[in-house]
């Protein structure tokens, strides 16, 4: 397990680490509810209750943790998702995908503005959402489903995975809009579509 370094480059001490963690989860929630922009060093110092040197000497930067605090929402979605879909194989793990990725980002919408925020803006974050690697993770679990017998081979793989995509974008940010839309009902209704067109004998 990789040791997390200082800016001195030495590991951090047990303090440190939780005071690195303090500011992360501090930048999470100003970011949520204020935007990146309304995001600055002075509040993330005023709402750790630490002075701006101090958060300095953390982080060079408000990009800085601005991009440690999207890693490590990225890291506990991946985490949270990846565990959901593990269990299953062919068009099941694409299903269990679809439902847990929503029902995480419907849970946690800090999580699912800080995601938006951080690619949204110039702070460093190189993800985007139409990185490549987006549309592959969801092509190989449709590639899986069709080595499955569960889907037949056409359309293509990549074509379905940007569509899922989008779809679930969209399911996300009516969530944010309105917390009252019900986004686990809006999940199943992705996962029917997938299985009416790519279903073996649908």
């Amino acid at each position: 397990m990789a040791v997390d370094q200082g800016r001195a480059g030495r590991p951090l001490t047990l303090t440190e680490q939780a005071r690195r963690a303090q500011l992360i989860r501090v930048t999470i929630d100003l970011v949520a509810a204020h935007g990146y922009a309304g995001t600055s060093l002075a509040r993330i110092a005023e709402a750790a209750e630490i002075s701006k040197a101090a958060v300095l000497y953390h982080f060079p930067s408000k990009d800085a943790v601005v991009r440690a605090a999207y890693g490590t929402v990225i890291e506990q979605l991946t985490a949270r998702v990846g565990g959901a879909v593990e269990p299953h194989t062919g068009a099941a793990a694409l299903r269990a995908y679809i439902h847990s990725l929503i029902a995480y980002l419907r849970g946690s919408p800090a999580h699912a503005r800080m995601i938006i925020e951080a690619i949204s803006a110039e702070s460093g974050v190189t993800d985007s959402p139409n990185a490549p690697s987006r549309w592959q993770s969801v092509a190989a679990l449709i590639d899986g489903a069709k080595a499955a017998g569960d889907y037949r081979a056409e359309p293509a793989s990549r074509i379905t995975a940007v569509i899922i995509n989008g779809a679930i974008d969209a399911v996300v940010a009516e969530q944010l809009a309105d917390p009252g839309f019900d986004s686990a009902r809006a999940a199943a209704a992705i996962v029917d579509l997938v299985d009416r067109a790519l279903a073996v004998g649908r």
